[in-house]
């Protein structure tokens, strides 16, 4: 069989582009995802709960070999930053089924500047549709909004808050931010009840809203599962299918239009591997050039992140009002000289982790919401002589990023000390994701049992308390430490920094004589090469100063009529 659409990627939009092209009877679209199914009523609980830490490091729903480095790489590739693990999501509906549930647009000027960057037909005015085609918004109304679509958009009333975020929003308030309300329609800075991909019970994933029973009974839909795409297949210019991973044997399977929805650390690797990327560097490497495109694999972005936390004492801590762990964010304008407007975000967490332990911290995490630096996703050669993929994020590159997340380190050590804060938490410590955190993320019983004794011991004396945290929960400088020398803050924002995993960029949308443009703005057609489309955050000029499931999710939509607008 030659199917009209392969599909590489079951992910947040892969499951929406399956099932809007899926929708034209005339079609056979075969979707391929490299991990697990969850057909309705058989989604695992733990992909349901409200409360995302259950998933988010589940390793039975990541990819294990995803290796990538925080830090900038020297020019000299001298001394190596650290590579650590990244958390990226190996199951049908890819980060929308573990991810933190933030259903964040962004403001109108993130979409504004991508038509500007060249990607024509991508203003605010132009995306504003989509936003409301997906959503179905249960406590906000009006032009900015959907009612009918098939993610619910819901926020954590404000009733059901524990101590520390009712605590949190009073501090706010108390250095001048007020309460916006909607995010997602009210575009100034302030600070606002959360909103959530969730029916105000559970998470609603792209694979829960956009392949239900009804869609999945199409007789042009095949999904096949636990399938790995080896590579792409290309006769002359053109892509005619791919090659699937088996124990046995290779399987081709042909299409007409193969779509790449891999995301935008994989989706970049696997044009390359094709031949699709920057030629010189593809000729060094032995890789036959297929598509001369200079852009793949830039451009990388995400949100820089940092966070403090401290001791929540028992009428502050997340009880059974709700399962979320995050009911409130905030934005905000550094104090950058040419800053753009809320080009930071924080939020408030009340439950740090899901062990005995984490239910005893609470923290503000911040980020630079509009960051500079750029990395890359490249292949390189092995010591073997194999080819491995590079990827590198380089947080911090640009000093702006640097100096907004050390101020931001400053801003929620001035708020933890607000007396609003003070009566819900104490002892606040510079908060890494170290060795100790990654060891424990895991919901085991070794874990929980491993956490057991130091949480008890957080409940006692506060010399106590004091003691264990500067040893095992942030050993090394003190908060006060820190923020008394520069010097040490900015090395410690370096080495602590993560990405919100907000991955993006990697096969930029544009203007097809852009140079750095690998996939046309119009039609989601890579640049050069016949049959292969890319619909992914990959395609992001720029990532919005939003969690990037939301911009995903209308990416896809958009995309999906282009391609059944295509002649």
């Amino acid at each position: 069989m030659t199917w009209d659409y392969i599909i590489v990627g079951g992910g947040t939009a892969g499951c929406i582009v399956a099932s809007r092209l899926s929708a034209q009877s005339g079609k056979k679209v075969l979707l391929l995802e490299a991990g697990a199914d969850t057909p309705p009523g058989d989604v695992p609980p733990e992909l349901l709960d409200s409360y995302s830490f259950r998933s988010a490091f589940d390793p039975a729903y990541q990819w294990d070999d995803m290796k990538v480095f925080m830090q900038p790489i020297p020019g000299n590739r001298g001394t190596m930053p650290e590579a650590r693990h990244y958390e990226q999501a190996r199951v049908i509906g890819g980060g929308s089924s573990i991810n933190g549930q933030q259903a964040n647009r962004g403001i109108p000027d993130d979409y504004d500047e991508w038509e500007r960057a060249g990607a024509a037909g991508w203003s605010w005015v132009d995306v504003l549709p989509y936003y409301r085609k997906l959503e179905r918004d249960l406590d906000f109304d009006g032009s900015l909004h959907g009612d009918d679509g098939l993610i619910p958009i819901t926020r954590v009333p404000f009733n059901k808050w524990p101590g520390f975020s009712v605590a949190a929003s009073r501090a706010f308030e108390a250095m001048g931010w007020t309460d916006i309300r909607d995010q997602n329609a009210c575009f100034g800075d302030g600070w606002f009840a959360m909103s959530l991909s969730n029916d105000g019970t559970h998470r609603v994933s792209a694979a829960t809203a956009y392949l239900d029973a009804q869609v999945r009974r199409r007789p042009n839909l095949a999904i096949r599962t636990n399938t790995q795409v080896r590579r792409l297949l290309l006769d002359g210019g053109r892509v005619t299918g791919v090659e699937l991973e088996t124990p046995s044997r290779a399987e081709v399977v042909s299409a007409r239009e193969t779509i790449v929805c891999a995301g935008a650390l994989q989706t970049p690797e696997m044009l390359l591997r094709a031949g699709m990327g920057p030629a010189n560097e593809l000729r060094m490497l032995g890789v036959p050039v297929a598509a001369d495109l200079a852009g793949v694999g830039r451009n990388l972005q995400d949100h820089p992140t940092i966070s403090v936390s401290a001791y929540l004492p028992r009428h502050a801590r997340l009880g059974n009002t709700t399962r979320r762990h995050i009911q409130l964010g905030l934005r905000y304008t550094s104090r950058l000289s040419d800053a753009l407007p809320s080009d930071m975000y924080m939020v408030a967490v009340s439950k740090s982790a899901w062990h005995p332990v984490g239910r005893r911290l609470g923290s503000l995490v911040a980020w630079v919401n509009k960051p500079y630096s750029r990395g890359h996703v490249r292949l390189r050669r092995q010591n073997d002589g194999g080819i491995e993929r590079e990827v590198a994020f380089e947080l911090l590159r640009d000093r702006r990023d640097l100096g907004r997340l050390t101020d931001a380190a400053r801003l929620m050590a001035e708020l933890f000390a607000n007396p609003a804060l003070q009566e819900a938490s104490s002892d606040a410590f510079a908060s890494t994701f170290g060795r100790m955190a990654r060891a424990v993320r895991h919901e085991t019983v070794f874990n929980l049992l491993a956490t057991l004794a130091p949480a008890l011991l957080l409940d006692g004396p506060p010399p106590l308390r004091r003691a264990l945290t500067s040893r095992v929960l942030a050993p090394g400088r003190a908060l006060a430490e820190l923020l008394a020398d520069e010097d040490l803050l900015e090395e410690h924002v370096r080495r602590c920094v993560i990405g919100g995993w907000h991955a993006s960029g990697t096969c930029r949308m544009g203007d097809p004589g852009d140079p750095g443009a690998v996939v046309d703005a119009r039609t989601a057609r890579v640049l050069g090469v016949e049959g292969l489309s890319v619909v992914d955050a990959s395609l992001m000029p720029t990532v919005p100063r939003a969690n990037t499931n939301l911009p995903t999710m209308m990416i896809a939509e958009k995309m999906a009529d282009a391609i059944l607008a295509r002649p």
